[in-house]
């Protein structure tokens, strides 16, 4: 964690004296974002071993969908419902939040979001097969119907994100970075200021685990 925010924020030398009444200056929220199954859990653990520390609890434990863990905060899932307290702990971290929760995040932070897309019928796929791994109900929905519903959900969010000042975006394209891994870590590395060890964060990104193909 030191070395990642030495080099996202200085290297110790020391810096100018402070202006009265200022404003500390304070780490920004590193957000992984995007549709469930999109590939953010992939993204989370890619930066986990490039050196940026992960806001989880792991209450949410590896299975046969995402064997290699969902790197979940449990607490993300009551922004809609105002719990953002804990959003003062997550800078200087990365956290996993999903693109119908970017809205509720408080405005008063800093947020760099890596927000994650993939094929939305792989998308389909992948959730109606966790869905039935669970013995849960499979959506209703038709998948035309549902690809529709992502698709203007997604243009909504892009374009929410785009009028937000202190939000930063990198979009990464999950299809084409399982293909190429080192180009897209880093475009990663240098949304991030060139703070991350790239070669291990290409690593961990294992195609075995690209299941649910078009």
């Amino acid at each position: 964690m030191k070395n990642f925010l030495n080099k996202l924020f200085g290297n110790g030398r020391s810096e100018p004296a402070p202006i009265a009444n200022a404003r500390p200056v304070t780490a920004p929220v590193v957000v992984v974002s995007g549709l469930p199954r999109s590939g953010t859990s992939m993204m989370m653990k890619a930066l986990e071993a490039g050196g940026v520390p992960v806001l989880i609890d792991g209450l949410r434990s590896a299975d046969k969908d995402n064997p290699e863990g969902y790197y979940e905060f449990e607490r993300v899932k009551e922004l809609d419902k105002g719990d953002t307290a804990w959003v003062a702990d997550a800078q200087g971290k990365v956290v996993k939040v999903i693109s119908a929760l970017l809205e509720y995040l408080p405005p008063d932070y800093q947020y760099r979001v890596i927000f994650m897309n993939r094929k939305i019928d792989e998308v389909l796929n992948s959730q109606r097969k966790m869905l039935a791994n669970r013995c849960e109900a499979v959506d209703a929905v038709n998948d035309a119907e549902m690809a529709d519903l992502f698709a203007k959900h997604l243009t909504k969010v892009k374009a929410w994100l785009r009028a937000q000042p202190n939000f930063s975006v990198l979009e990464v394209d999950y299809n084409a970075m399982l293909q190429n891994p080192s180009r897209y870590i880093g475009m990663v590395d240098q949304f991030l200021d060139n703070a991350l060890d790239e070669a291990a964060m290409t690593q961990v990104i294992n195609p075995n685990l690209y299941r649910n193909r078009a």
